[in-house]
């Protein structure tokens, strides 16, 4: 017999349809299966879509499951604040707040007005760095666009690692994913590679992400990406806190608004990512 399942489709980190990042919400996902997730985020071919699942603890709101079109993800920044603001609107939230299972762990979705913030699950860690030259070639740059007077190439991560890489203004713009280059990276790095890139000037941090083994090659706003980078940045400045407004995917006819705070904690230091939405799509799906 065939079963349907409802979805709710919403532009996530913006005020105008059809900019930010586009993101798939399935409010009632229980009864599917890990596989039949998996073929739905490939249909939809979006960065990511999420199934809303019952929580196993009661006092939280639900278990969230986020997928790529190749892959679950542990924790990601537009899923978290797009899911919050469908389930907000249809009541879930209790005193403003909800709180999502994830891989990663525990995540805080905060409601404020039209927008949501999501506190990171985990705080700072850094990795390994990386050579600029691979890194320029991911990114069809040469060595000498990646900056490296404050930073190295370094994985850094809040829940979901990326390769953080300052690069110039006129760089950034004219950086393309080689995906030749990421997925050689990605071999080597267990079947995953993502570069965030950004530039610092005087019109604030601007971004842009590239990765392999994902199956997005380049993404329009990422959360996950955009939290460690402020973390990192505050790590590199000393200061107690600080507040980045970072704009990502322009150069796609995506642009969208990142807002993001860093703060040191007891347990280092811990960043939130939030923004906008705006509804675009519903329907439902047979199987």
């Amino acid at each position: 017999m065939p079963r349907g399942y409802r979805f709710v489709t919403v532009d996530v980190f913006t005020d105008t349809r059809f900019g930010g990042n586009p993101l798939a919400v399935f409010p009632e996902a229980a009864g599917l299966s890990d596989a039949e997730m998996q073929a739905l985020a490939r249909e939809f071919n979006l960065s990511e879509t999420t199934f809303v699942l019952p929580p196993a603890d009661p006092a939280n709101t639900a278990r969230v499951r986020i997928f790529t079109p190749a892959t679950e993800m542990p924790f990601a920044g537009h899923p978290n604040v797009g899911t919050g603001w469908v389930l907000a609107r249809e009541g879930r939230a209790r005193d403003g707040v909800l709180r999502f299972e994830e891989i990663a762990g525990l995540v805080e979705v905060r409601v404020e007005g039209e927008a949501c913030i999501v506190a990171a699950p985990q705080p700072l860690t850094l990795g390994g760095r990386f050579a600029p030259a691979d890194i320029a070639r991911c990114a069809g740059l040469a060595e000498a666009d990646i900056v490296v007077a404050r930073h190295a190439p370094m994985l850094a991560g809040v829940g979901n690692p990326f390769i953080l890489a300052e690069t110039t203004g006129d760089a950034l713009t004219r950086a393309a994913p080689d995906l030749a280059a990421l997925r050689a990276m990605a071999a080597g790095n267990g079947g995953r590679f993502a570069v965030y890139l950004y530039a610092r000037g005087s019109a604030g941090v601007r971004a842009r992400m590239f990765s392999a083994g994902l199956g997005v090659a380049e993404d329009p706003a990422t959360g996950s990406a955009a939290a460690p980078l402020a973390a990192l940045l505050l790590h590199l400045s000393g200061e107690a806190s600080g507040t980045w407004d970072i704009t990502q995917g322009v150069e796609m006819g995506r642009p969208s608004l990142l807002r993001t705070t860093a703060h040191r904690a007891p347990d280092g230091i811990r960043a939130t990512v939030g923004g906008g939405c705006v509804p675009v799509f519903e329907g439902s799906v047979r199987l």
